[in-house]
């Protein structure tokens, strides 16, 4: 019997980020067989200016976006750990943004449903072009003794964050 796949997780580097947004077009390109960066499962926010950083599923423990789904929609992948959106079942209420610490799950822009970030199956596109680039933002690891909470929050909060880091105490006119 072969051995169980261990559960992955992407961590981030966000100060790295360049906002080439390479990201977002590889996921689109995964999901949509196109370049479609609003129904991309990553998304690259710019809230200060030099502040870019990918904002993306953080795979919380405790899955709040799938435990609040009234539709079964929602579903957690035994191979990878991903929160998986079945289309059919989801009837875009939006209850699972509300859930969401880091209200990450957005509309697709065109059809009735959630995008969440799937971890493409185990083989994440958005952390092989950003490795292929250079920047090695994105990184695949193990799901153990991750900090979930760290990224699973709003990107007003993470933009702050990377503000007072780059250009030091908060001042005013920051988020």
């Amino acid at each position: 019997m072969p051995a169980k796949k261990e559960q992955i997780w992407i961590s981030r580097e966000l100060a790295k980020c360049s906002g080439c947004r390479k990201c977002e077009i590889a996921c689109s390109l995964f999901h949509e067989k196109r370049i479609w960066p609003e129904s991309s499962s990553i998304r690259v926010f710019m809230l200060v200016p030099g502040a870019e950083f990918p904002h993306l599923c953080a795979q919380c423990e405790d899955y709040p976006c799938v435990k609040v789904c009234p539709f079964n929609a929602l579903s957690i992948s035994s191979k990878t750990g991903a929160v998986l959106v079945n289309k059919e079942k989801c009837t875009a209420c939006g209850k699972c943004i509300t859930a969401c610490p880091g209200r990450i799950p957005h509309m697709h822009p065109k059809e009735r449903h959630v995008v969440i970030c799937d971890l493409c199956n185990g083989s994440p596109q958005c952390v092989k072009v950003c490795r292929e680039g250079g920047w090695n933002v994105l990184k695949t690891v193990s799901r153990r003794n991750m900090t979930y909470a760290l990224y699973a929050r709003k990107p007003e909060e993470i933009a702050r964050d990377l503000a007072v880091k780059f250009y030091g105490e908060k001042g005013e006119g920051f988020v």
